[in-house]
This record gives structure tokens, C-alpha cells and sequence, in this order.
């Protein structure tokens, strides 16, 4: 499995190249195009981004990592609005993101609106006692 991204306002690029019988215990710099395998051993995970994160792929993750439990999230870009206002007047269409084994979770470097995602009870279930680092 391999997955590629560039980024031209940072001049930066990375690709990701994965056998399917890794035994990767952390996964780092996941971006919006991450293929969604599933990986049975990950327990902490970096996403990173220049373009925002939305619903469906929190979900993804969630779906790809089941056994998380340290969840950092670097993206500085405000989430879509039309997805912000579907969030606001549907969430009801939503599917809730449930993190069961989540620890700590690091939206340090994250625009507010992930703050939200994780915080709104309608969004996301976490699991009782996460440590949670924000700037905020």
C-alpha cells in the first residue's frame, strides 16, 4: 500500500509506502488522502494537513486504527462550512465517531473547530478520563 501528497505553499512533500504485514505500532503525518487500510497494531497516530479535516474522515480513522490511544491533530485550517452547518442543523445524520481505548488526545496545533468534533457529544463518544492538551 502507498499513498503520496505535496503541499506547495510549504514546498513539502511525503510518500508512504506499507507492507501489510507491518507490525507499525505509531502512524505519523496521516493526511486527507490516507487509503483507509486497517491497521491492527497502531496505538498513536499524528494526522497533519494543509486542507481541513472533516467528519468522514475522523470516521476513517477511527475505522483503521481501533486500538488508538494517543491521537495528536495538526491542521490550522477551519473545517467547510457547508460540512459546519450540517453538523449544526443534522446531526442527527451524522454517524457518532466512537475512540473507546482514547487516552490523550493533542489539538495543540489544530484550529478550533476540532475542538468541537471531539468535545460535542452528537460528534464523537470518548472514552471516560482523556487527557486533553489544547491551546484554545
Amino acid at each position: 500500500m502507498y499513498f503520496a501528497d505535496y503541499f506547495p505553499e510549504i514546498e513539502y512533500g511525503q510518500f508512504h509506502i506499507h507492507s501489510y504485514f507491518y507490525k507499525l505500532e505509531h502512524y505519523n503525518r496521516i493526511i486527507n488522502n490516507f487509503p483507509g487500510e486497517i491497521f491492527k497494531y497502531v496505538n498513536k497516530a499524528s494526522l497533519f494537513d494543509k486542507r481541513p479535516f472533516e467528519h468522514e474522515f475522523f470516521l476513517q480513522i477511527t475505522q483503521s486504527f481501533s486500538l488508538l490511544e494517543i491521537l495528536i491533530v495538526v491542521n490550522q485550517k477551519r473545517k467547510n462550512n457547508k460540512q459546519s452547518r450540517k453538523f449544526k442543523n443534522e446531526n442527527q445524520d451524522l454517524s457518532i465517531i466512537k475512540y473507546p481505548h482514547l487516552k490523550e488526545l493533542h489539538l495543540v496545533m489544530a484550529q478550533k473547530d476540532y475542538l468541537g468534533q471531539f468535545l460535542i457529544d452528537t460528534k464523537t463518544c470518548l472514552s471516560n478520563n482523556v487527557y486533553l492538551r489544547t491551546n484554545y
